[in-house]
């Protein structure tokens, strides 16, 4: 499946996240704030050992309640000082990182409207919807929390076994003996977790796309009676990623198990050597309190380094699976744009043209070879030919959705190759034999791709599209409509996306009943008078809105004419015409035909 590296490396895991630092940067300021106030308040919390030393040395050993009292004092607004501090820190980095992950998330969804539309062929939505969600909200919380921490508890540390080395090295030695232990340790960990880690976050993806098609596809489900082999397939799934969060869960478990157990065995070997100075002299009571406490003041800031590390692992791969996409080439624009050529009066020529998908085999055989085929201006060409012969396909290669490997396409003179797809894409309008509909109003669906249009042209589309019914919806044009239209029968869905310089119409009346396809040909006809057109056609009556019939056959133009005299001496296009390959019939030999 697209995405996914069997094995993520560190260096490309760091390398994503040293990415992040153009979207950082504009809050560079609040976010080294937070940084020093939490270091700041990490650090306060090692002076109470200092005055518990002071307490134990001095008020404790003269019994000494006022100085007992002000020692309490102390710590008691050290305690406040600290807490105020990480409420400080935590308002500095909330809204300027939430504003991060926003602005990632923009440059993510343009991103993928300027991919070509063989990227989104190959990638299941799923991936894309976890990486513009889960993955960017690991990130900011990387940002916040882990990538913080790791700043302040190392610091924390360093100044904690300064602390802990003045007072006596000795037993700051053994605290330190642990250090060379927990890095190997810390390092298996990681190269462990950063797989599980992309192996969860993938599974993520292709659980999302699941229940994605599950909602989108709920007629057909409920239609069919799928709900249980749906449910199936989504318990496998959830099966799946349930047991590979297991398995981060016991990689966490044991490094936070041993990075707990280690330093307490430090720590416990640190107290019997301390007791023993303290018996003999060598040590003061209170040296040995604040020497104890201080460690156990570090116990976090280690502990912690597990738990942090995890974290930002998977904050790395989120950081990498995030890249993924938005290094993927954007459609690229012409670098030398052809001349404009309004009015020129030479309708659409496509010649040579050659297409193959990006994807396909080398040396495989070309979807589309050596297309020639002149549309005059005004007139309607029909695209006929089986299933799967590549009829879709040509028209789509007219709005550029994909560009020709081999030959041109002209628009009036101009090769669509030097426009700009803004230019190129109003100039052409598409209808698309499976209809979509936004989650926006009628009108807003009906005028996509013509901003600014009058309300006069809004009227106008929906009379040639025969979707008078609008005006009885609750709120009229303004009614909004369901995610693929699905309050709309399919009729009416397909009627809307019906409504109207060059026009490419890929079956769009097939989900029309007899009566309101009769109407929509109607008026289509007197919208293609002025149109130049590409209309693909299944069956007669979508023919015989057209002025002349191309019939494609295995990714070729083999006959060209009228639909009169392609039945009179064309065999295939008249078993086509006949509707005989729905029901079984052999086609005629050639020459059968009358």
């Amino acid at each position: 499946m697209p995405g996914k590296p069997a094995e993520p490396t560190d260096r490309s895991a760091v390398r994503s996240l040293l990415r992040l630092w153009p979207y950082v940067r504009p809050v560079r300021a609040r976010w080294i704030s937070a940084a020093l106030v939490a270091i700041l308040a990490s650090c306060l919390a090692l002076v109470i050992p200092l005055i518990l030393k002071w307490m134990v040395d001095g008020p404790v050993a003269d019994r000494d309640p006022g100085g007992v009292w002000l020692g309490a004092l102390f710590l008691l607004l050290l305690g406040i000082a600290e807490a105020a501090l990480f409420g400080l820190r935590r308002w500095l980095v909330a809204r300027p990182l939430a504003g991060v992950e926003a602005s990632m998330r923009a440059d993510l969804y343009r991103h993928l409207q300027r991919l070509p539309v063989a990227f989104h062929d190959r990638w299941p939505s799923g991936q894309l919807l976890s990486r513009g969600t889960t993955d960017l909200m690991l990130m900011r919380m990387f940002l916040a929390f882990p990538l913080t921490f790791l700043l302040v508890n190392a610091t924390t540390i360093l100044v904690g076994f300064v602390i802990l080395f003045a007072q006596d090295w000795s037993l700051g030695l053994v605290l330190l003996a642990p250090a060379v232990p927990l890095m190997v340790l810390c390092s298996l960990f990681e190269t462990k977790y950063a797989l599980v880690a992309r192996k969860a976050q993938d599974q993520v993806g292709d659980l999302t796309t699941v229940v994605e098609e599950s909602v989108l596809g709920i007629r057909i489900v409920k239609g069919f009676g799928r709900n249980r082999s749906q449910a199936l397939a989504f318990r496998a799934l959830a099966q799946r990623l349930r047991t590979t969060e297991l398995g981060k869960a016991r990689l966490l478990a044991g490094i936070w198990a041993l990075i707990t157990a280690i330093p307490e065995l430090a720590i416990g070997a640190a107290l019997v050597l301390g007791t023993i100075e303290v018996a003999d002299g060598g040590l003061s009571a209170g040296t040995l309190v604040a020497f104890l406490s201080t460690a156990l003041a570090l116990r976090w800031p280690v502990e912690s380094i597990g738990f942090l590390l995890a974290m930002s692992q998977e904050s790395a791969t989120a950081a990498d699976r995030y890249f993924e996409v938005m290094d993927v080439a954007e459609e690229p624009e012409p670098a030398l744009r052809g001349e404009r050529a309004e009015g020129s009066g030479q309708g659409i020529v496509f010649e040579g043209v050659e297409f193959r998908y990006p994807d396909a085999e080398p040396g495989s055989p070309p979807v589309l070879a050596r297309i020639d085929l002149r549309i005059r201006p005004g007139e309607t060409m029909a695209l006929v030919g089986a299933t799967g012969c590549g009829k879709t396909t040509l028209t789509a290669l007219v709005p550029r959705l994909h560009d020709v490997t081999g030959g041109r396409i002209l628009l009036d003179g101009e090769d669509i190759a030097g426009m700009e797809r803004s230019r190129l894409r109003e100039l052409v309008s598409v209808a698309f034999e499976e209809p979509t509909l936004f989650s926006a109003t009628v009108g807003e669906n009906v005028l996509m791709g013509a901003q600014g249009a009058s309300g006069q042209e809004l009227r106008r589309a929906l009379s040639v599209a025969q979707a008078d019914f609008v005006h009885e919806l609750p709120q009229g044009v303004d009614t909004q409509v369901g995610e693929q239209g699905l309050s709309l029968s399919g009729g009416q869905r397909q009627r809307l996306a019906l409504a109207p310089r060059f026009l490419v119409l890929d079956d769009p009346l097939s989900a029309l009943d007899v009566h309101t396809e009769t109407l929509v040909e109607a008026a289509l006809r007197r919208v293609l008078e002025e149109t130049t057109a590409v209309v693909v056609a299944h069956r007669p009556s979508t023919v015989m809105l057209a002025d002349r019939v191309a019939l494609l056959s295995e990714g070729r133009i083999s006959a060209v004419g009228t639909h009169q005299e392609l039945l009179r001496t064309n065999a295939e296009y008249a078993w086509l015409m006949s509707g005989a390959h729905d029901t079984g019939v052999l086609v005629p030999e050639e020459g059968s035909a009358r």
